[in-house]
């Protein structure tokens, strides 16, 4: 995820990092060879004349870019779920550490559980995280659960969901115990299940991708127009069809490289979510309630990315 200052019109112009330009480049490079090739040869090909003109284009061109927005709202719309179930992990951890630091009716009276649950709090925010990214989330594990307990994860396949378990178990341990009341073992067992939901919608949007036919149909719809595009212009721009066509190609081949990035939301690219900075908040959060020590916040690296 980029994160940076607004800059102002002059300098957005110029941005390089954080846009999908460098992405496009070979295809930019491409359309304008097409392009110079139209122009050079006033639209023929192996001597005939390709008999086009604008009238095409107009009409292919809302087509395309209706089925260009529709492409685009999906994949940002998968982009803002995710980044909203994660928002929700943010509160049911806090809703649920502090609740159970204010229902219990002193520290002592769970010592365990009072170090315990935090910890597997944001052992779980990491576990999501590395599942997702697919990542190897043994470091953080044995950081904060200690080699023993992090072992015993390894060969679980849904960690995240393993150490929610664990936390019920606590839970409903000190309520046989009569140390949580019956309401208050439901309220925050309800947390509970936001966090499992959040969890179980990420891995929804992971291993349910757009339809592939839609990508493939936009992929060589987007190339034929821009391919196209040179010879039905080059009658009545001329000289500069090429600068006109590299333009809508940008534009184009743009549009559908973003909706591709952001299509997977968990991935490391520039505009993908941070999920290490939001992981780190998770903790930090989950920390403060505790009275601990605070991590230092993730800041941007560099080029303003936050990964």
């Amino acid at each position: 995820m980029i994160i940076r200052p607004a800059p102002n019109w002059f300098r957005m112009l110029f941005v390089w990092h954080g846009s999908v330009l460098k992405a496009i480049i070979p295809q930019l490079v491409f359309m304008t060879l097409i392009s110079l090739l139209a122009m050079v040869t006033h639209g023929r090909i192996l001597g005939e004349k390709i008999p086009l003109n604008t009238t095409p284009f107009t009409l292919c061109g809302v087509a395309l870019t209706i089925f260009l927005a529709f492409r685009n709202n999906a994949s940002y719309e998968r982009y803002w779920e995710a980044r909203r179930l994660w928002g929700n992990m943010l509160i049911g951890a806090r809703a649920i550490i502090s609740q159970f630091r204010s229902y219990m009716p002193s520290p002592t009276a769970a010592p365990f559980e009072s170090r315990h649950l935090p910890r597997l709090l944001i052992a779980y925010a990491y576990a999501v995280k590395h599942q997702l990214r697919r990542s190897d989330g043994s470091a953080d594990l044995v950081r904060l659960l200690g080699p023993g307990r992090a072992a015993a994860l390894a060969p679980r396949v849904f960690k995240p969901i393993a150490l929610l378990d664990e936390l019920r178990h606590h839970l409903a341990a000190l309520n046989r115990n009569r140390v949580l009341s019956d309401t208050q073992l439901w309220m925050m067992d309800h947390q509970l299940n936001e966090l499992g939901a959040a969890v179980g919608g990420c891995e929804r949007i992971l291993a349910t991708p757009i339809p592939f036919a839609y990508g493939v149909l936009l992929h060589r719809t987007v190339y034929a127009y821009c391919a196209l595009l040179p010879f039905g212009l080059i009658d009545s721009i001329g000289f500069a069809t090429p600068l006109v066509c590299v333009f809508v190609s940008y534009t184009l081949l743009a549009l559908e490289a973003i909706a591709s990035e952001i299509s997977d939301p968990f991935g490391l690219a520039p505009n993908n979510l941070a999920l290490d900075a939001m992981t780190r908040n998770i903790e930090r959060s989950v920390l403060e309630l505790c009275n601990e020590e605070l991590p230092p916040a993730t800041q941007p690296g560099q080029f303003f990315q936050l990964t």
